[in-house]
């Protein structure tokens, strides 16, 4: 994985979150790139290494190898090169298309292989994934639906759905209010193949038919949106489910300081378990010249800057409108103060410090009597918010709407907390107001943040 899959990974966490708080049954489903043309590339990529193996060997007829002949090294060196060829080369293009015509249709040496390729990059996604804190229900990918294809084109075609045209097959999908030039879907290419709107439409079906769903999210680039204008048009042309919810959730691109995606110095793809890496050392390198964790021991202090350097990752991408291009910039999002993931789970530990110092003082908290400070009221008044700002998030699908309000409730407490002794207070009712406030603005706080995927740790 690499920062080009950070944004649907992190936005796509936040909606189910969002999605589930307001009561939907949500299934989660990464649906892998794992049967396009970039197999093909990789099945080139290692014939050229190793022409020898079996897996190329058409008149190879016993049982290929348990053993991966690549490694994840292999495959991030191999793809890159192979993409970057098929580019300038028309002859490695259509070798690779061949191959992926052929892996499709099951030659036994390429879907041997295909298995090993498959299960090293999953294996690698669920670790980066799982440091993100993100999870899916289901990892379905392309292939799932290869042996459905030919059926649902059959079908389609029965209906006067899909046609002939020029050797493919495509289901026209123009309007005649359309603005701009809408081309068909192309459910298999002159040359046999099918092609990313085939395995969609596909989906499409099972989702609907098997898994019962009333709506199907995306969360996908603004890049593709023509792709699933199409789509949606087609699954309509296809009765589906007329009354299903389709929706493409676009989000534009995490760039560099140039105002380009994201890259290396080198102005290569910055792998995203190297960006996550970056952010804790960095986190590490703050929270030692701070002192604070001192007495923590190695381990402990590792865990903090883990969810620290996370927190920074996910709240500088939440905190932006999904739709929008944004600019990162990890001096400034790695800040303890502003608007920053590091901000606001200081804003939640310390309020844990002071509920902890209160109650080693036998100190509890006790019935809401607000006085007539104005930090005072407009830290009720913003807790007051909290549902209703869930509800745009979900109506929405706009994470940032949370991420905006937990950063307002953190500042907003900040200055109920400079104005008011709360420890100290002598007035017991008071004193047990300002503890209740402080309770209830940390369970808002942390439920804001863990709808964002961001966890907190007990001490910072």
């Amino acid at each position: 994985m690499h920062v080009g899959h950070l944004r649907s990974s992190l936005i796509g966490e936040a909606i189910k979150r969002i999605l589930r708080a307001v009561g939907h049954e949500v299934t989660a489903d990464i649906h892998l790139g794992d049967w396009g043309r970039q197999m093909g590339m990789i099945i080139f990529g290692v014939r050229e290494r190793s022409p020898q193996l079996p897996y190329f060997d058409e008149s190879h007829k016993g049982p290929y190898p348990e053993k991966s002949p690549v490694t994840l090294v292999d495959l991030e060196a191999i793809y890159p090169d192979v993409s970057a060829r098929s580019e300038k080369d028309a002859a490695v293009l259509d070798e690779v298309r061949r191959i992926t015509f052929e892996l499709q249709q099951g030659r036994p040496g390429y879907r041997a292989l295909w298995a090993h390729i498959d299960r090293i990059s999953i294996e690698e996604i669920r670790l980066d994934l799982s440091r993100l804190g993100v999870s899916f229900d289901q990892w379905f990918g392309e292939s799932r639906y290869q042996d459905r294809l030919a059926g649902l084109i059959a079908e389609l075609e029965s209906k006067g759905i899909a046609r002939e045209s020029e050797g493919a097959i495509i289901i026209p999908v123009a309007k005649n209010e359309d603005k701009k030039e809408m081309p068909p879907v192309i459910l298999r290419s002159s040359e046999g193949a099918a092609l990313y709107h085939t395995t969609d439409l596909a989906t499409i079906e099972e989702r609907i038919k098997t898994f019962r769903a009333e709506a199907i999210l995306y969360v996908v680039d603004n890049r593709q949106a023509l792709h699933f204008e199409q789509l949606f048009r087609a699954a309509r042309l296809a009765r589906f489910g007329d009354d299903v919810g389709l929706e493409h959730l676009g989000f534009g691109t995490m760039n560099g300081p140039d105002g380009k995606p994201f890259k290396t110095r080198a102005g290569g793809t910055v792998k995203l378990k190297d960006l996550i890496d970056t952010l804790i050392g960095e986190a590490r390198t703050r929270l030692a010249e701070s002192e604070r964790l001192s007495d923590l021991t190695v381990g402990e202090t590792e865990r903090v800057a883990e969810l620290v350097g996370v927190a920074t990752l996910k709240f500088a991408d939440l905190q932006h409108d999904r739709k929008s291009n944004y600019i990162f910039d990890l001096q400034k999002f790695s800040r303890f103060e502003g608007k920053t993931g590091p901000y606001l789970l200081y804003s939640a530990v310390r309020i844990k410090s002071i509920l902890a110092k209160a109650k080693e003082q036998g100190l509890v908290p006790g019935a809401l009597a607000l006085g007539s400070g104005a930090e005072e009221r407009a830290l009720a008044v913003t807790l007051l918010l909290w549902s209703d700002e869930v509800w745009a998030a979900y109506e929405a699908r706009a994470p940032h709407i949370l991420a905006d309000y937990v950063f307002e409730l953190a500042q907003v407490f900040s200055q109920f907390y400079h104005a008011n002794h709360i420890l100290s207070e002598s007035d017991a009712a008071r004193r047990g107001s300002h503890l209740a406030l402080a309770e209830i603005t940390l369970s808002v706080l942390e439920s804001g943040l863990d709808l964002l995927g961001i966890v907190t740790p007990e001490r910072m």
